[in-house]
């Protein structure tokens, strides 16, 4: 049998690719008890190297954040789910703002088939998403480029954003409280975002459930200054009673099961 060190090692591995880990699925991987793979949780909590969730863990992210490319892979279906969900929302001939994210690029993502869109971002892997589409503009805000995601941050993006006022802004967050706080790491992306919130008309916050399990240094916002928040399932009572008490309009955008000759082919 594989020895505790290891196991949790590779625990910890896991969950830094996935985000997240579920006891169950840790008892069927190393063939040993949910009631191990417990104490094997809870000793990783202890060096607060994760975090407990109902069921499993999540990777301990109080200031810092995941690698991109791991989040490209965490509730993957349902950030396509919301993408398409959330660009279904925005109009032909408009104009909008996308900020970094795994969830805003799969709106961008959702957009191709749209025209006449004006798309400012400062999010590269959206702008090069988008660029070559014939009936979408794209304008991309300056500054320092952001080696680890393609985002560009500081003085420079904010100002650029300024200069504009847009219909909708497609925001995303790191985590979100039971409070309503939206939340981030970096606060240089911070005052981009809020500059992108302040000048557009309507905001859409897109996110996934697993946001409100995470938590993060940095305050973008509250979720009562958003117009329309699209994330898969809102599982927290108390978030449901802010959107409504502030009129945010909640779609959730759980993604397609998949057939059960799928699951047995």
């Amino acid at each position: 049998m594989q020895n505790p060190t290891t196991r949790q090692a590779e625990i910890l591995a896991l969950a830094r690719v996935q985000g997240q880990v579920s006891v169950d699925d840790l008892a069927s991987r190393f063939s040993v008890t949910p009631q191990t793979i417990r104490k094997d949780l809870n000793d990783l909590c202890d060096q607060r190297l994760l975090s407990r969730v109902h069921g499993g863990a999540t990777l301990a992210s109080g200031v810092e954040n995941l690698h991109y490319e791991a989040r490209r892979q965490i509730a993957a279906e349902e950030k396509r789910a919301i993408g398409a969900a959330a660009a279904a929302l925005i109009p032909n001939k408009s104009s909008l703002f996308i900020n970094i994210g795994t969830t805003t690029e799969e709106v961008a993502r959702a957009l191709r088939g749209h025209e006449d869109l004006l798309v400012i971002t400062n999010n590269l892997n959206v702008a090069t998403m988008l660029y070559g589409h014939p009936r979408i503009d794209v304008i991309v805000a300056g500054g320092p480029v952001r080696r680890t995601d393609g985002a560009v941050v500081g003085a420079s993006a904010v100002d650029l954003i300024r200069q504009f006022k847009v219909d909708t802004a497609i925001v995303g967050a790191s985590a979100i409280d039971e409070e309503g706080a939206l939340l981030d790491f970096d606060y240089r992306e911070v005052r981009v975002s809020q500059a992108i919130m302040e000048n557009a008309r309507r905001v859409i916050l897109v996110a996934d459930r697993l946001k409100l399990e995470r938590t993060a240094p940095v305050r973008i916002a509250h979720l009562s200054q958003v117009q329309i928040y699209v994330t898969d399932h809102l599982p927290s009572a108390r978030l449901r009673a802010l959107c409504a008490t502030h009129g945010v309009e909640l779609i959730e955008a759980a993604p397609a099961p998949v057939p059960i000759g799928d699951l047995t082919a």
